[in-house]
């Protein structure tokens, strides 16, 4: 599970997807997919939580990594490409980015 904290020292991802409300639900479920047989299973992997917007125009993923190469890793793999495609053919765009943790309120 993701815990946001100042003194977490690993390397926190959000990714964000654009979708139209048509293939939302479908993004999601690809994504949740993802995660539950593959992604979670993946040597450096914390933890992370789905959102989506109340339009169904959004989703956005937040996670959490040991270390930076094993997200990079993880994304590398055959399966990962692989999926990918299939969740690149449900959004307009999607954008993983790295980021660390400067406050907590």
């Amino acid at each position: 599970m993701p815990t946001i904290n100042r003194a977490f020292t690993g390397q926190t991802v959000i990714t964000t997807f654009e979708m139209t409300p048509g293939t939302a639900h479908e993004l999601m479920e690809a994504l949740r997919d993802a995660y539950e047989d593959f992604i979670r299973h993946q040597p450096g992997f914390i933890g992370a939580g789905l959102h989506m917007n109340d339009a169904q125009t959004r989703i956005a993923n937040y996670s959490q990594w040991q270390r930076r190469e094993d997200f990079q890793a993880m994304l590398r793999t055959p399966e990962m490409r692989e999926r990918n495609r299939r969740i690149s053919s449900l959004c307009s765009r999607f954008e993983p980015v790295m980021y660390d943790v400067e406050a907590v309120f």
